[in-house]
């Protein structure tokens, strides 16, 4: 007996398989996109499941392919730096989790006004706002340092390494 060859499909036909078997149904879907009806029924579980995934599983399984195809592991180790930059490579995230009960604090809205309002008295212009993430808003504004008397101006960046740049003509 021949052995069957397995087939990969591609993340966006499944998603257009299952968008389909919604409309039209799982045997028309697989007619439609010529696969069997159990790789309709499975996937469609799988997307009702949609079971989250970490760094670390992501990790443990490359390294599980990797012994599948006897990669040494001088050529890869999969450690904890190589997740994010597979990510990275591929243009993947990972959202963070949350619970399905989670609700918005009761005076959302007026702390959204009182932020709004805030950065319009004390910003210039929106193009000074580079960074609002996780509760933080970070704000540039460019500052005349010949005036101010110096020469040079020491920087920080996100790895706290020290800049020395010239400041800019005005």
């Amino acid at each position: 007996m021949v052995p069957v060859k397995r087939h990969t499909y591609e993340a966006y036909f499944k998603l257009q398989a299952i968008e389909y078997a919604a409309e039209n149904g799982n045997q028309a879907a697989a007619r439609h996109f010529n696969v069997n009806e159990s790789m309709i029924r499975k996937w469609r579980k799988q997307e009702s499941e949609r079971k989250g995934v970490s760094t670390v599983t992501i990790r443990q399984k490359a390294k599980a392919i990797a012994e599948e195809m006897d990669i040494e592991t001088l050529t890869f180790q999969g450690g904890p730096s190589w997740c994010p930059r597979f990510m990275r490579r591929r243009h993947l995230s990972i959202c963070a989790r949350t619970t399905v009960a989670q609700q918005l604090p009761a005076d959302y809205q007026e702390r959204a006004a009182i932020s709004r309002t805030y950065c319009r008295d004390k910003i210039t212009a929106p193009s000074h706002i580079y960074e609002a993430a996780a509760g933080k808003l970070c704000h540039h504004t460019r500052v005349d340092c010949r005036r101010m008397g110096y020469d040079t101006v020491f920087m920080y960046c996100k790895s706290f390494h020290k800049i020395n740049a010239e400041p800019e003509p005005v």
